[in-house]
């Protein structure tokens, strides 16, 4: 069998069908698009959007956070301060939400800290941490100071 001498529509769909190749093609490249997950929606580098200060080991028990819930969306830029008054050490953990983001960056104490991916934030005493960030997979997450969740040092972030 002589395969140049048959038209490119016979390979594909035989004397039935009349379909040519690049047709074919260009309708399977449109259809993955639509099969493709796609999370993140908006311009993933544009101006943040400031959210309320987390503050953490507040009150007289040191066990004090100042939110415990915060909604954001995806493709939207944020800046998040998070602050401990160093009453008690956190280990601010949310691998989760971490996994889930992209970080523009962490600022602490005026120096800028570029990096792919976050373990935790640990706070051994008072101080701050300012992280700019681009949430890109809807979810909700958990985020807690190591071992202090009972406590009542834990919150969720709410990514639509």
């Amino acid at each position: 069998m002589n395969l140049r001498k048959i038209p490119h529509e016979k390979l594909i769909f035989g004397d039935t069908g009349t379909m040519p190749i690049k047709t074919l093609i260009l309708a399977l490249t449109l259809s993955l698009a639509f099969v493709m997950p796609s999370y993140a929606k908006g311009f993933l580098v544009g101006r943040t959007k400031q959210l309320p200060d987390l503050e953490l080991a507040l009150g007289n028990t040191g066990y004090g956070v100042s939110d415990h819930k915060y909604e954001l969306e995806t493709g939207v830029g944020y800046r998040l301060w998070i602050k401990s008054t160093g009453a008690k050490e956190c280990a601010f953990s949310a691998p989760e939400f971490f996994a889930n983001i992209w970080v523009r960056k962490l600022e602490v104490s005026k120096v800028e800290i570029k990096l792919a991916l976050i373990h935790e934030i640990e706070f051994e005493r008072e101080g701050a941490a300012e992280l700019f960030f681009t949430p890109i997979k809807p979810g909700e997450y958990v985020w807690e100071c190591e071992g202090l969740a009972h406590k009542g040092m834990t919150g969720k972030i709410l990514v639509k």
